[in-house]
Parts: C-alpha cells; sequence; structure tokens
C-alpha cells in the first residue's frame, strides 16, 4: 500500500469517540497531565526523548523542585543544569533547553506550533505536542506510538522513515482531531497512550484491549506483527576506549569534554582512543605528566548511543606527579557534584568505591 492511499483507507473519523472515552477511563496518572502550564508540559516532552516514562519521572519533579521557573532555568548555573541532568543522556537536550528558557524568559512562551519551532531544541512533534496540550491547538502531535497506532488501523506497509509517509500519517490524524480545546487537549494523548500501553511494539498487540480493535484493518487481515515497517537501520560504529581511573592522594583525577559534540561539555574519566594491554597503560599515564605508582583493578565495561559504541576497558591506578593542567583532582564530596555521563557509570562507581 502506498502512502497516498492511506488516507482512503484509514477510517479514522470512527476512532475519536471510543478513543477518547477510553482514554478518560484507562490513561495513566502522570504529573505533566495534570497541568496546562506550557513550562511543564515542555520540561515533560523534552524529558520523554528517547526515554522510558518510568525512567523520566524522578528526574522530573528534582528538576521542577530546582527549576521551578522558566526564568530560574534560563539563569541556573550550566553545571547545576547538566549535574541534574546526568543519568538522562542526550545531554544536548539539557542546553537547548537552557537556550530556549533564556528566549522565553525574554520574549514570553510562544503558544503557535510555528513559534514553538523556532526554540533550540524543539522540531515538529515537540512543538505539536505543546501547542496541543498547554494552548489546545490543533496539532497532531506524531511520534512513534502514534506512526504504529496508524499504520496498524490502515494496515499501511510503508516505511515510516520516510518523510512522505510521516507528513501523510499527520496529515491524516491532524484532520480527525477534535474540534473543542478540552479534547483536542487528551487527544493526542490518548492516541500515545493506545501505542504505549495497548498496541505495543516488538510483538503482539494486547488488541483485546483495545477500544477501536473493530475498526483495526492489520487485526482483521492479522499483519499487526509485522507492523509498522521500518527500513533497516545502518549499524552502530564501535570505538575501543581505554580509561584511566587515577588515584592521588585521596582524589581521582576528572577531565572535560570538548564543548561540541558527544557528551559535550560534561566530565570524564581520562581516556585514550584503543584497547592498551598492561604494557601500554604506563605511557599513557606518563603523556599526563603522572607516574604509575600501584595498579588497583581492570574493568570492562560497554555502553550503547544511538549511533555509536564505546567498549572500554579500564584501568585503576595510583598515581605521583603534578599532572596536566586540564586534569581536575576531586575527593569522593566533589566527584558526586560533577556531572560525570552515565557512559563512565562502571568507572564513577569504582571512583566512589576507592575513594571511600
Amino acid at each position: 500500500m502506498k502512502h497516498e492511499n492511506l488516507t482512503s483507507e484509514m477510517m479514522f473519523m470512527e476512532i475519536q469517540e471510543p478513543l477518547l472515552k477510553w482514554y478518560r477511563e484507562n490513561a495513566r496518572d502522570l504529573p505533566w497531565r495534570r497541568t496546562n502550564d506550557p513550562y511543564r508540559i515542555w520540561i515533560s516532552e523534552i524529558m520523554l526523548q528517547q526515554t522510558r516514562v518510568a525512567a523520566v519521572l524522578g528526574y522530573y519533579a528534582r528538576f521542577l523542585e530546582a527549576f521551578p521557573t522558566v526564568q530560574i532555568l534560563a539563569e541556573a548555573p550550566e553545571e547545576q543544569l547538566m549535574k541534574l541532568w546526568e543519568g538522562l543522556g542526550y545531554y544536548s537536550r539539557a542546553r537547548n533547553l537552557q537556550r530556549a528558557a533564556q528566549v522565553i524568559a525574554k520574549q514570553g512562551f510562544p503558544d503557535t506550533y510555528e513559534d514553538l519551532l523556532k526554540l533550540p531544541g524543539i522540531g515538529d512533534y515537540t512543538a505539536s505536542a505543546i501547542a496541543s496540550a498547554a494552548f489546545g491547538r490543533r496539532e497532531a502531535a506524531v511520534d512513534g506510538n502514534v506512526l504504529r497506532v496508524a499504520t496498524r488501523i490502515a494496515d499501511c506497509h510503508d516505511d515510516i522513515l520516510d518523510v512522505k509517509v510521516k507528513k501523510a500519517i499527520r496529515e491524516q490524524v491532524q484532520a480527525i482531531m477534535p474540534d473543542t480545546a478540552a479534547e483536542i487537549r487528551i487527544f493526542n494523548q490518548a492516541m500515545m497512550e493506545l501505542g504505549a500501553t495497548v498496541c505495543v511494539p516488538n510483538g503482539a498487540p494486547k488488541c483485546e484491549s483495545c477500544p477501536v480493535k473493530d475498526i483495526c484493518l492489520s487485526r482483521q487481515r492479522g499483519t499487526s506483527e509485522n507492523l509498522p515497517v521500518k527500513k533497516a537501520k545502518k549499524e552502530r560504529k564501535v570505538e575501543e576506549k581505554t580509561v584511566l581511573l587515577l588515584l592521588r592522594d585521596g582524589k581521582v583525577a576528572l577531565r572535560k569534554r570538548p564543548n561540541a559534540g558527544l557528551l559535550a561539555g560534561l566530565w570524564e574519566f581520562p581516556n585514550v582512543e584503543g584497547t592498551l594491554d598492561e604494557q601500554a597503560v604506563p605511557a599513557a599515564v606518563e603523556a599526563l605528566r603522572l607516574t604509575p605508582k600501584a595498579w588497583r583493578s581492570k574493568q570492562s565495561a560497554k555502553h550503547i548511543f544511538s549511533h555509536v559504541e564505546w567498549h572500554m576497558t579500564g584501568y585503576t591506578l595510583e598515581v605521583t606527579g603534578e599532572g596536566v593542567d586540564e586534569l581536575l583532582w576531586v575527593d569522593a564530596e566533589e566527584l558526586t557534584a560533577h556531572a560525570v555521563p552515565s557512559a563512565f557509570s562502571r568507572y564513577y562507581a569504582e571512583a566512589k568505591e576507592q575513594l571511600k
């Protein structure tokens, strides 16, 4: 089925009433659904990008406690912001939040899809989600959940990574949105909730619990588990790294990553490209103007980003020497105050243990 036939195949006007009724009776009670405050809705939408709801809940509460208003977020020290974001990943989201907050603090919160798109870090989906949930604008927010629901209802086998297919689905969902602000506010949430809890990915959907099962073409034709269709992604690039956990006088060495690129501006344990064996590590340590004194341990770890995998071998060593200027030596308490990304969680835990 081609995307141009999507509209004729989707009897979507019939889903509005049963979908909204189901949502009112079954929706999860999530804090960002209890408010029309655009600031709180915006924070939740950014946190939920590429991140599970269960993981976001605690971060959301702590973030709003620290930054209850857009003005406070705009003026926050970057180190505090990064520390609060630690573990959520995709750290550019936090930086874009603050950049956008600085714009909003001066100009006010934009209330249309077009103006929301102008803010740093806000794309088509996020602009639509905020415009509808906070301001009752008739804008379809189409994420992976909605794409899955739509293609299964329509039994559409087009590639959902195709821009034209996404556009066709967005237009179709937009066409069946309610007209009243109150229902608009929950319609996008209802579509996403259906995809998150009933029309689930990676296996059989829970059709017996679906409020629109009688309309769903893929259920009738037995094709649900084959949808949506996505072209195979390129394999992630694998990068080998050697992490140096350097201990000196009850402190461990950190260094700051460059201000651009992956994990920009965060703190890390010193590391070098490639997998070094025990014979090669002393030279890497000496390049930092330090001298190995005693070996403590060796640890392996792996971290998967969206486009690259890090395969890490780590060595814990006691060292002597002044060290290069880029190294920051911190004790156990100071370590917890610095934003070290979860990519280094294995070594972070080891450092805390060694500094006890």
